[in-house]
């Protein structure tokens, strides 16, 4: 064994000590530059009636912008159960919400028909029911021109509701059924008798908004030279298209089915009505979901148990002055959870939909910001108050009877010690 000299050893005393103390540094020592303005009477006043004067402009434009949009909304929740059978009748004036500038003469009416067929794809469904509105445009709608479905109570923000989805299914992988059972569609995975996966499997996909709306019909016609009386008495369609409702950044999340087997997939249960048997095959095959934009508007969940969703525009034609008649496939039943559904019928201004809100408040934080430099200036012109003046400070205002009290007694710095002078 070698014999360790004192020079081979480490010199602990010599190590560098290490410390935790930050380095000496402006931005470490919190030595940076800033700007510390002083509020003063004489910058907050001119500065809240500068506020003031744009938001109250801004304020009256957006909500002039609102003002101009012209929308029909009709709630036909009920016309399942209250719309007369085989025979049309008016509407409840609480039932329809017109907003046209000039004109909201509407004269809704509304029928309902049972045991009608109706083919989704290449399958007849039996036994539905449709719900006829007829209502007046009493102005001139310029394109583009939107249909909306609007829902009411219905919380799609629901936390186990909106993460019930698998993304690799939607976007057209082809997936096992272990591997969707074990996915977040929890809980409607996969059927557990027939051991099959739910093709799109989900809360979200299976309470797709199910009605189907026909496109609205002009009834008073004008027989043009060209055109017979009979097919003026038939209507003129303004034709709606389901194209360019969704957003193309969602349609890159899905695709369509990249297997052809269909031994291993089922319809979601709201679904099944639309297949033989309730069962996918090759002469009804699932959907091709990257094309079926309804289904993609849907899936992109809204924030509030109020909402509204495109349904189908026309970006060309202008609706024109006369009466509409519409026909919707009555599926989507809203009464089962106490909620409404209705159609809106809509133009958009520069600032987008009808809503006020966004208007109101930009006039009410206007108007605010306009009475409090009010207030400010009078105070200041009534009262004015020194600048820097620590006679205000709180310990120097002591009231005399707990002055006289605290006599004797350590009950803190006297008057004379805070404020560092004497006082009259």
């Amino acid at each position: 064994m070698e014999d360790i000299t004192p020079s081979d050893s480490v010199d602990t005393s010599k190590e560098k000590k290490k410390s935790r103390r930050p380095a000496n540094t402006a931005f470490r020592q919190q030595r940076l530059k800033a700007w510390q303005p002083i509020l003063t009477p004489k910058t907050v006043i001119p500065l809240f009636f500068v506020i003031g004067i744009i938001c109250a402009p801004i304020g009256g434009l957006l909500i002039y912008a609102s003002s101009t949009v012209k929308e029909l909304r009709i709630d036909y929740t009920d016309c399942f159960r209250d719309a007369p059978n085989g025979s049309t009748s008016l509407m409840d004036d609480s039932l329809v919400f017109p907003s046209f500038p000039k004109n909201n003469t509407i004269n809704a009416q509304w029928r309902r028909d049972e045991g009608v067929n109706y083919t989704y794809g290449n399958f007849e469904v039996q036994n539905l029911t449709k719900c006829t509105l007829t209502f007046d445009i009493p102005e001139v709608m310029s394109p583009p021109v939107y249909l909306y479905y609007r829902v009411e109570n219905f919380y799609q923000n629901h936390r186990r509701y909106v993460a019930s989805f698998y993304d690799k299914q939607l976007l057209g992988n082809d997936v096992s059924v272990s591997d969707v059972e074990g996915s977040t569609c929890d809980p409607l995975t996969i059927n557990d008798p027939s051991r099959q996966a739910y093709y799109p499997c989900g809360l979200i996909a299976n309470s797709v908004f199910n009605d189907t709306f026909g496109s609205p019909v002009l009834l008073n016609v004008a027989a043009t030279p060209d055109d017979d009386q009979e097919s003026a008495d038939q209507g003129q369609a303004y034709v709606m298209k389901n194209t360019s409702i969704a957003w193309e950044s969602d349609k890159d999340l899905y695709g369509p089915r990249s297997s052809t087997n269909y031994d291993d997939i089922l319809p979601p249960p709201n679904w099944q009505i639309r297949y033989p048997d309730g069962k996918y095959s090759a002469d009804h095959p699932p959907p091709n979901l990257k094309e079926d934009e309804h289904f993609i508007v849907w899936m992109r969940t809204a924030g509030l148990p109020t909402f509204s969703k495109l349904y189908s525009r026309n970006d060309t034609a202008e609706m024109t002055i006369g009466t509409y008649t519409m026909e919707i496939i009555d599926n989507f039943r809203t009464d089962q959870y106490q909620g409404k559904k209705s159609i809106v019928i809509t133009t958009l201004s520069v600032m987008g939909g009808k809503n006020n809100f966004l208007g109101i408040l930009w006039l009410v934080v206007g108007g605010f910001c306009i009475a409090l430099a009010l207030v400010f200036l009078v105070t200041n012109l009534i009262k004015p108050r020194k600048l820097g003046d620590h006679t205000y400070l709180s310990w120097n205002n002591v009231p005399a009877s707990a002055a006289a009290k605290g006599k004797g007694k350590a009950s803190g710095p006297s008057i004379g010690l805070a404020s560092g002078r004497d006082l009259s």
